[in-house]
């Protein structure tokens, strides 16, 4: 209550209620019609989204991060320790997944010259999770380009803040899961899935229901990059093979292992879809 008139505060002035579970829904739609808002003052028409592990490191990172590791095997000598060899082992597997960070970022880079190219509003935007890793890469490679991008982050009690790369305007954070996922697919024209983990598998595999069973209407190009993961980490084919997908379903993916390729097979593929005049 206003002590001065004696009137009370306007229900949505009410912090307490706003954050109470009876006013869940409110927040819900605070979610869906602010970044609505912010998308039609910047002249976001669509977008390209990025999706990969937070995990990845930049090259020289995961590179110093190894030889920090074998610097301590050197020190112990000749003597066995199995936790230290795990750790040498897994920082030679996480330089190894490293180069696709610089590949996130070259691709980012290409698609988002393209895109300034066409000469119209912000045409197939990058559009990130927001968080580090690969989503900093697509960032930053946009950024590296002159042209704008889109983090949807995510208030997690593990995760660290925002990359720097976003577009300061294009900055989000959400709080419900269902939100976020509404707004990467609800704007997207293409998807690019780089190697993750639990969080990219399950973008990965919620998209490919919602085109299995037409709930996405629109043509939705999907890349896999990087085959050599991909294939260690799920076996698409034995999918097919007991009969738990159809052969056709894998039409709804393209596996790239290189930038050209996938710069080549997406601006094809966006040109033929959504940029040719029948």
């Amino acid at each position: 209550m206003d002590m001065k008139t004696g009137k009370p505060e306007k229900a949505y002035k009410n912090m307490q209620f706003i954050n109470s579970s009876d006013a869940r829904i409110i927040r819900i739609l605070a979610e869906f019609l602010e970044p609505q808002h912010r998308f039609k003052r910047e002249d976001i028409a669509d977008t390209i989204v990025f999706f990969g592990s937070a995990r990845t490191a930049p090259p020289e990172v995961a590179l110093s991060a190894l030889k920090e590791i074998e610097e301590k095997a050197v020190g112990k000598g000749n003597e066995a320790d199995p936790e230290l060899n795990e750790q040498m082992e897994m920082a030679r597997n996480r330089l190894k997944i490293s180069n696709y960070y610089q590949d996130a970022v070259d691709l980012a880079r290409m698609l988002t010259a393209w895109s300034k190219s066409l000469n119209s509003k912000y045409r197939f935007v990058i559009c990130s999770g927001g968080g580090p890793g690969m989503m900093e890469a697509a960032n930053k490679g946009a950024l590296e380009a002159g042209g704008k991008s889109i983090g949807l982050n995510i208030s997690l009690p593990m995760e660290e803040n925002p990359n720097p790369y976003i577009t300061p305007d294009l900055n989000f954070e959400f709080h419900y899961f269902f939100m976020r996922k509404f707004w990467f697919v609800y704007m997207a024209k293409a998807l690019v899935i780089f190697p993750g983990g639990f969080g990219t598998l399950d973008e990965l595999f919620e998209v490919l229901t919602l085109l299995q069973t037409e709930k996405i209407k629109k043509r939705l190009p999907v890349v896999i990059y990087g085959r050599e993961y991909w294939d260690e980490v799920i076996d698409f084919e034995a999918l097919v093979k007991y009969g738990t997908i159809s052969r056709e379903d894998m039409d709804l993916i393209h596996f790239c292992d290189s930038v050209d390729e996938a710069f080549n097979y997406l601006r094809e593929e966006l040109t033929r879809l959504y940029l040719t005049v029948e």
